[in-house]
């Protein structure tokens, strides 16, 4: 098995800690905590606007945002992206000292402020060539099927799971 992209291209997982022999995805509460918690961000993620588009439209023009296909950084600081602005962000990532935010949450604000100040990738410049290969051999949700909710899962954990978890769930109803 090899790496796989969930709902958005850029954090990529081993099929092995995330599917099981089934094809499905394993419950949170066996999941690596880092996983868990990049695929609990990925889900909050889909369907939100390209933030490159979202500087140039706003709130006011929503619906002129492309929705994002792709995710960089770290969860709760990550950057999300149209194909289109993709090549923005890698050239202020390569050229333009994004780099020294690699790691670190405060890439999502910097990439912003450079991109919200007119940063632009030059005319071709060139990004990354993306292959998608077996795509067929990846499974994927079946759409008709609802997703138990982050409550359904948590529900199904018991103490010591949560406790391990190592979050203040407190304010959920459980």
């Amino acid at each position: 098995m090899g790496k796989v992209n969930i709902g958005l291209r850029g954090w990529r997982f081993d099929e092995e800690e995330v599917f099981d022999e089934d094809g499905d995805l394993m419950p949170l509460g066996t999941l690596e905590p880092e996983t868990r918690d990049r695929i609990v961000r990925l889900s909050t993620m889909m369907g939100e606007p390209c933030d490159a588009c979202y500087l140039i439209h706003g709130d006011e023009n929503i619906q002129q945002c492309n929705v994002a296909r792709i995710v960089y950084g770290e969860p709760l600081g990550e950057v999300l992206l149209c194909p289109e602005h993709e090549a923005d962000f890698l050239y202020w990532f390569r050229e333009e000292g994004g780099k020294r935010y690699a790691g670190d949450t405060e890439l999502e604000d910097a990439f912003h402020a450079w991109f919200d100040d007119g940063g632009r990738a030059p005319e071709g410049y060139g990004g990354i060539d993306h292959v998608d290969t077996d795509a067929d051999d990846i499974p994927a949700p079946d759409p008709t099927e609802e997703l138990p909710t982050l409550e359904e899962e948590l529900e199904k954990l018991d103490d010591e799971k949560l406790d391990d978890l190592g979050v203040d769930l407190s304010d959920l109803d459980l």
